[in-house]
């Protein structure tokens, strides 16, 4: 017999050592070439020798992609809607001390620029082409059907994860994504252009611009899943995604501890909403008091003191559009003060949870073989606030605003689960400090100049080191490149790549005075831009974000000019000394602009909102939905706003199985629920938590099959008309209710669900997610124009 020799053979140890001898068989690797032209790269050529049987057989496993000797870790941290002048770092009011321990132990680099917005700010890191060339032009919510407008980053710019990935480095992302196309993102798909169809092995977060850090709409690769806690448990989405990054990251190292990991770290923070917990806000009670334009002043002349900008820089001139501070009434400023207040407590806690990753980073068996890129924010402080500010975003966001005394009855409230608050224009214009203007203004420097920080202790010995080479988002690819000793390939599953257009920075890592890699950019959002040249800027300032139906006309442009070597804060207009110069940067502009892809300008703000774009849904005017289908997107479900609509449920249930909910839309901040409650089918309609309705049948489920329906009659006559809510059980009318407005734009941040209401609850009135406990047949909606 085969194992007659055996005479103690146990099964178990013998396939443990079969195991083993596999693994050690399959670890080999090979120091790949990078120079390839291709990626994934072919299949490695079996050199062994096949025989009749393995007597007359030689083995040779094949050698699979490795990272070359050496390569180190790499870990992306993103912040978001973060001003230049915020963190205690560059000079800001807001105490960042784990990114000022980075910092001391690094270097700080002053002239880093982003694209002014989120999603194209993100495409340009992950892929290293400027954000038009990726589909990129502007966010996914107003995409259009042009490439560069269309939010689908083609094949031909292939991210930094397919890299990695391909060269035999693990890859995860964590937080943020908002580069997958508004109509994708549901658990349907298509899975093309998410994370894990992007190069990451790994994604834990949600796909849109925000999400509620409390209720936040999650995905685990591409399943959508529930925390595990409830805000009253302690739950907060930023404490979520670190411990699922440790968690990772350990796992990796407790595996291979050698080789190399990359990871995406995007939190959704500072995007609104500012959800934090009440202690972490009243940690800066009164300390902003002084209000905005003080803080200006503060922030300056701290930014000198600390060397973050020239001896002879100025103060660029303050914005017209913003209320002196002095001018407010005395609830104006409690009410701009406290939301300011819980920005940064949010900030602060923020800090304190990237601290936490920066401590596991650095207990890594290969931390001095580990190089940090912190980018502090995607743009510049946000405006998106309006002049007042908000507690409830989405609302403000449809064009409807709260007094401030409504605003200030739910002080108390700010920053909790209830909330979904943004400060006003002023903190934005005084959190990017020096500069002119805000997030989306590509303009100018308060939308585009962003911190960011960078360590690798094998390599960077300059501790608390400054770096003032002119910088881009795009220049982040080439970067990591280098630092792993990797190429770009000319093609990337089998699609011939677009050129890098950013150029690899790392000669800064030791050399302080490193020649300038960049002396062109071109800058384009909502038709906001600028171009850098040699030491100038050409800039136009064309859209307002706080009000995008305003726009000039492009007949009535008015373009400034800025020599930035003698001024970093751009306050000095030179557009009537030098015109000549002001033409010759507009038309490297237009060059720069042909070549990248800009073109066409597009000025339109919520207008493009309702570009008709690819959906799930089709044309359809008719939809049944079953049990399980959870976590649609707003805009991957029948769209019921501004129309007459009809939804029918048939349910089945006995006595002891009748509650819970039957459909929900939104959330806390607005939204509409079907469902039962003591036996009784009910109709609630939260038009932005101002106005709810609700419609309580007469009578209560019966047991066994029943018919549940909403039908809405619309008013018509425009958008956010209202109309009559009539509630039916079995075809027999028990309970009608007419609303005088409805939502016209979006819901908010929350999901369409059937059997349940994930998330934020549209209502206090149960306890989500208050899943039905009969059985659910079927739901059927049906739009009537």
């Amino acid at each position: 017999m085969l194992f007659s020799n055996f005479t103690s053979f146990k099964p178990i140890n013998f396939l443990l050592l079969f195991a083993s001898l596999l693994f050690v068989g399959c670890v080999q690797s090979s120091n790949t070439d990078s120079s390839t032209s291709k990626l994934p790269y072919d299949d490695p050529e079996f050199k062994g020798k096949i025989g009749e049987t393995y007597a007359t057989s030689e083995m040779d496993w094949p050698e699979m992609p490795s990272p070359p000797e050496g390569a180190p870790n790499v870990i992306v941290i993103l912040l978001d809607d973060v001003g230049f002048g915020m963190t205690s770092t560059f000079g800001g009011s807001i105490p960042t001390p784990n990114l000022d321990s980075l910092a001391q132990e690094g270097l700080r680099y002053n002239r880093f620029h982003t694209t002014a917005v989120c999603g194209p700010t993100r495409a340009a890191i992950l892929t290293g082409r400027n954000h038009h060339q990726s589909g990129n032009g502007f966010l996914a919510e107003w995409a259009t059907g042009y490439p560069s407008y269309n939010t689908m980053i083609p094949r031909s710019t292939a991210t930094i994860g397919k890299l990695m990935k391909y060269n035999g480095i693990n890859t995860a992302w964590f937080g943020k994504n908002h580069n997958t196309p508004d109509w994708e993102t549901s658990a349907a798909g298509p899975f093309d252009r998410w994370p894990t169809a992007m190069g990451f092995d790994y994604f834990y977060g949600f796909n849109t611009g925000e999400t509620h850090q409390f209720y936040p709409v999650l995905f685990e690769n591409t399943v959508p899943v529930e925390p595990e806690k409830t805000p009253e448990e302690g739950y907060h989405f930023q404490t979520d995604m670190t411990d699922k990054a440790i968690n990772w990251m350990k796992l990796q190292k407790s595996i291979s501890p050698d080789k190399p990991v990359f990871m995406y770290y995007a939190p959704g923070a500072m995007h609104a909403p500012h959800h934090v917990t009440k202690e972490w806000r009243e940690k800066f009670k009164g300390k902003f008091d002084h209000g905005w334009d003080k803080e200006r002043e503060i922030t300056f002349a701290r930014q000198k003191e600390m060397g973050i900008i020239p001896a002879n820089a100025q103060l660029s001139p303050r914005n017209e559009n913003v209320p002196l501070w002095e001018s407010l009434d005395d609830d104006q400023k409690e009410f701009y003060t406290l939301l300011y207040e819980n920005f940064a407590g949010y900030f602060a806690f923020t800090d304190h949870e990237v601290g936490r990753l920066l401590r596991a980073i650095g207990d890594l068996p290969d931390a001095e073989n580990t190089l940090v890129m912190y980018i502090v924010g995607d743009n510049g402080a946000s405006s998106e606030g309006g002049l007042d500010g908000t507690v409830n975003e989405i609302k403000a966001l449809n064009g409807i605003q709260s007094t401030i005394e409504e605003n200030l009855e739910r002080a108390d409230d700010i920053g909790g689960p209830d909330t979904e608050p943004h400060f006003p224009i002023g903190w934005a214009f005084a959190g990017n400090t020096p500069f002119p203007w805000v997030k989306q203004v590509a303009s100018h420097f308060g939308g585009s100049r962003n911190p960011m920080v960078v360590t690798w202790p094998k390599v960077i010995k300059d501790k608390g080191g400054m770096r003032s080479q002119f910088l881009h988002a795009i220049d982040v690819v080439p970067t990591i490149l280098e630092a792993t000793g990797l190429q770009m390939p000319a093609y990337v599953d089998g699609v011939k790549q677009k050129p890098i257009a950013g150029k690899s920075f790392y000669s800064t890592f030791t050399d302080a005075d490193a020649q300038e890699i960049r002396t062109t950019q071109y800058f384009e959002v909502l038709s906001n831009r600028a171009i850098y040249h040699d030491g100038w800027v050409a800039a136009h300032q064309h859209t307002l974000p706080w009000r995008q139906d305003v726009a000039p006309g492009y007949e009535n442009e008015v373009w400034e000019l800025y020599n930035i070597e003698e001024d970093f804060s751009e306050a000095i207009d030179l557009a009537d000394k030098y015109p000549e110069k002001l033409e010759e940067l507009k038309a490297i502009f237009d060059q720069e602009a042909r070549k990248y892809e800009v073109y066409p300008l597009d000025d339109r703000g919520a207008e493009r909102l309702s570009v008709p774009k690819p959906s799930p849904l089709g044309d359809r005017k008719e939809f049944t939905f079953y049990e399980g289908a959870t976590r649609i997107p707003e805009t991957a479900a029948p769209n019921t706003k501004n129309k007459s609509w009809t939804m029918e449920a048939l349910l089945e249930t006995d006595a002891n199985h009748k509650d819970g909910v039957i459909n929900a839309l939104g959330g806390l901040g607005a939204g509409y629920v079907l469902y039962v409650q003591n036996g009784y089918p009910t109709f609630l309609y939260n038009f932005f938590e101002s106005d709810v309705t609700t419609i309580k049948s007469s009578k209560k489920l019966p047991d066994g099959m029943a018919s549940v329906k909403i039908d809405f009659t619309y008013d018509g006559g425009g958008v956010g008309k209202g109309g009559l809510f009539t509630l039916y059980l079995n075809n027999e009318k028990v309970g009608e209710a007419q609303v005088a407005q409805t939502v016209a734009g979006r819901y908010g941040i929350d999901t369409f669900g059937i059997g349940e209401d994930s998330g934020s609850p549209v209502t206090k009135n149960y306890t989500a997610p208050y899943k039905f406990a009969g059985r659910i047949n079927e739901v059927s909606i049906k739009l009537n124009d």
